[in-house]
């Protein structure tokens, strides 16, 4: 049995001689006659043919052969490229017509080039006219999107004056990294007039502008930079349980710069500032920025984290388009070490210290960062004033700011507090993830005390679910809960507690960095 393909065509009749060992027949004839015919056709009517040259030459006459410009931006603005285009199109009296153009994949061309193709001998897999392809890119959270144009032509008409534009998106895949409008007009200053127009639109109608963004990559394909949106988290006072003077201190330096930005400068004084918090794993530093955030309705966030932090002057070109700003870089540490522990080439610190430099003193942009290793932060980013301006220490929470975190994550829910003390005493170096996992913990133990009705935690419920946290058997749950080491809070902390991710905690004070 004959297994797999081994010619194209139709399979031979049993018995029979494979097609093209067949004598010639009478119907090949008519099928020899056929294509000849078809291809006389074709090549009688080749003028007449539709081409993307023939229409740019009927669109814009003798000035189809003057001079192309062209503008580019970053892949990742392409959404925003189609909002200014969209934008500039709909404004005066402007007609479009809008020509889409296929086999435009792994071909580097222009105008010119499609122009200069008029009178070439036919490219069956070249460019040429058809539907126009688009892509949906996010323009918003909650999975908003705006179609965008991938390879067309728009055909514009402004009362004399003609203009074509080429519009093209990045394809990382063929080495194009950019989006590209180019333009072609019958009056020599309308092309670039027009683009000037395009760009200037893009950035009012940037859709960037006030949304929180995070920067990422494609696991799969060409690296190409990615932003996400993300709803802007609203989190009340109450839900950071944080002590006045380090509440004050972390606010007069993100928010109140920004409230006050207008009497500031009149007075002379900088906006740009840089906020470190630090301090060991679980104490709520994510959770302070997240509660910032939600303080500067407007401001556009960029946030950089994990394998998005080699992304910073990405970052930072979109906060200085887009003040005022604010730029997180969580675990700084990763791309800040000091550089005498590791001598060689750092260039992600050196672009990160480059661009704290670089921004004007007027600019309104935040750099918030985070670590949990302060100690091995390089010291020109630690210690040079006009980079960080304030450093505040996130510590584990006291026995007033575990009793506050207590009341803040039992919400509605029924406990008896009479052995609450103890609880609070045998809490002493918790995190607030660790007194989170206990309520819920302890309202288990009452679920399955009782049959049915609402839960009433008491305090045997309560006591049960500490002993088992306690239980060496946990010493590994502990660890992940940010309870591993024990020991005292020292001090007196304060806890930021409440709203995922990294509900944590912080000082009653803010102190510099350690030497």
């Amino acid at each position: 049995m004959q297994r797999g393909w081994t010619a194209y065509g139709p399979a031979p009749v049993d018995g029979a001689a494979p097609v093209d060992d067949r004598p010639l027949e009478l119907a090949d004839l008519g099928k020899l006659a056929r294509r000849g015919v078809k291809a006389v056709t074709r090549a009688a009517r080749a003028d007449d043919r539709v081409t993307l040259a023939s229409l740019l030459a009927g669109h814009l006459g003798e000035a189809a052969h003057g001079d192309v410009v062209e503008e580019t931006w970053p892949g990742y603005e392409h959404v925003n490229v189609q909002a200014g285009l969209d934008a500039w199109l709909a404004a005066g009296d402007r007609g479009t017509d809008l020509v889409g153009i296929v086999n435009f994949r792994h071909r580097p061309f222009g105008l010119a080039e499609l122009l200069a193709a008029d009178g070439q001998p036919d490219d069956p897999f070249g460019p040429r006219p058809g539907n126009a392809a688009t892509v949906n890119l996010p323009c918003g959270p909650d999975g908003e999107t705006r179609p965008c144009l991938r390879c067309a032509i728009h055909l514009v008409a402004d009362g004399a004056v003609r203009t074509a534009l080429l519009v093209r998106a990045a394809e990382p895949e063929t080495g194009i990294n950019h989006v590209s409008v180019q333009a072609l007009s019958t009056d020599p200053t309308a092309a670039r007039s027009a683009l000037r127009a395009i760009r200037a639109a893009a950035d009012r109608e940037n859709v960037f502008r006030g949304q929180v963004l995070s920067f990422g990559q494609e696991v799969f394909g060409h690296g190409q930079t990615l932003l996400q949106f993300h709803r802007r988290p609203r989190l009340e006072s109450g839900q950071l349980v944080l002590d006045a003077g380090t509440m004050g201190e972390i606010e007069r330096q993100v928010v109140d710069v920004a409230r006050h930005k207008v009497r500031l400068l009149a007075a002379g004084q900088h906006l740009k500032r840089g906020l470190l918090l630090y301090g060991p794993p679980g104490v709520g530093k994510t959770h302070t920025v997240r509660y910032l955030i939600g303080r500067l309705p407007g401001t556009t966030v960029v946030q950089l984290t994990g394998g998005a932090l080699h992304l910073i002057a990405e970052a930072c070109s979109v906060a200085r388009t887009l003040q005022p700003a604010m730029i997180v870089v969580e675990d700084v540490d990763l791309i800040a070490e000091d550089r005498g522990m590791h001598p060689g080439q750092h260039p992600l610190l050196f672009q990160l210290l480059n661009e704290m430099d670089g921004l004007a003193e007027d600019a309104d942009v935040v750099f918030l960062l985070t670590t949990n290793r302060a100690d091995l932060l390089e010291p020109a980013l630690a210690a040079r004033p006009g980079r960080v301006d304030q450093a505040v220490e996130l510590t584990l929470p006291d026995r007033d700011a575990r009793r506050a975190l207590f009341d803040l994550y039992r919400g509605g829910l029924a406990i008896d507090t009479s052995g609450l003390d103890e609880v609070l005493d045998r809490t002493d170096g918790v995190t607030a993830s660790f007194l989170k996992e206990l309520i819920r913990r302890a309202a288990l133990f009452a679920a399955e005390r009782t049959a049915e009705g609402a839960l009433a935690v008491s305090a045997g419920d309560l006591t049960a679910a500490l002993d088992e946290l306690l239980d060496t058997r946990n010493a590994m749950t502990r660890t992940l809960l940010g309870a591993g080491g024990g020991g005292g809070s020292g001090g007196g902390g304060a806890a930021a507690g409440l709203a995922p991710p990294s509900p944590g905690l912080a000082p009653p004070g803010s102190a510099p960095l350690p030497p």
